[in-house]
């Protein structure tokens, strides 16, 4: 199950960046989506564990002033990602520590931002065209290397 379907992922990049994806694409972008997700949450675990706690809170997210301004971005789609779907889609990875209830509801959210993140930095890389490819995809995935 991936974190979010192809009509969906559909209307965020339609969206949020002007972009046309076929769903011959929509698992490579949702792979690197949940995957960037997971990312996160194993930086979030190390600063649980570096705070002492066996639980990981919204505060240990590795969470930047930008990111947090996609998120917003995100929430004003008026789209959402399936709170049911993520933590699905987490049962695939090794697992983390605990999550505090708090950051359980707050990461469709994020979810959905690094969704607008890869839609946004396909964009940015070529913005003049409005088709997504796999060349495209793959120059967005690494900057999200890079920069995540």
């Amino acid at each position: 199950m991936a974190v979010v379907g192809f009509t969906k992922l559909q209307a965020i990049f339609r969206k949020g960046a002007s972009l046309d994806i076929h769903k011959g694409h929509a698992k490579e972008v949702t792979d690197i989506v949940e995957q960037k997700l997971y990312d996160l949450l194993v930086i979030a675990q190390k600063n649980a564990k570096y705070n002492g706690r066996d639980v990981i809170w919204v505060a240990d997210m590795p969470i930047t002033k930008g990111f947090e301004e996609t998120i917003d971005a995100f929430k004003k789609l008026e789209e959402e990602v399936d709170a049911k779907d993520v933590a699905e889609m987490l049962t695939f990875y090794p697992p983390v520590l605990a999550l505090e209830v708090e950051l359980e509801n707050r990461l469709p959210e994020i979810a959905g931002a690094l969704l607008l993140t890869l839609a946004k930095t396909m964009k940015a890389i070529d913005p003049s065209d409005r088709a997504v490819d796999h060349e495209l995809i793959n120059k967005a995935h690494e900057v999200l290397n890079i920069t995540m």
